[in-house]
C-alpha cells in the first residue's frame, strides 16, 4: 500500500480544511452577481413613482421634498371643496 496517501502533510491538509467547497463558493459568488444585476437594473429603472425623491435631494423653494401633502395630489381631490 501506498502510505503516502493516507498520510496527510500538516500545511496542506490544514489548508483543505479551510477553503470552503467549490459549490458554496460558486453560489455565493452566483449570488452576489444576482444583487449586483438588480441593483444596476434598479438604479437605472429609477424612481418608482412620479415627483418621488431621494431623501438626501432638495427644492429651490427650499423645501426638502419629503412633505407629501394635498397639493401633490392634483386633481384628485374632488371638486365639492
Amino acid at each position: 500500500m501506498d502510505e503516502s496517501r493516507q498520510i496527510s502533510s500538516g500545511a496542506g491538509a490544514v489548508l483543505r480544511k479551510l477553503v470552503p467547497p467549490p459549490a458554496l463558493c460558486g453560489f455565493l459568488l452566483l449570488l452576489a452577481l444576482v444583487f449586483v444585476v438588480s441593483y444596476a437594473v434598479g438604479a437605472a429603472a429609477g424612481p418608482v413613482a412620479p415627483g418621488m425623491h431621494g431623501t438626501g435631494t432638495s427644492r429651490e423653494d427650499g423645501d426638502s421634498g419629503g412633505g407629501g401633502g394635498t397639493d401633490d395630489m392634483g386633481d384628485m381631490h374632488g371638486g365639492d371643496h
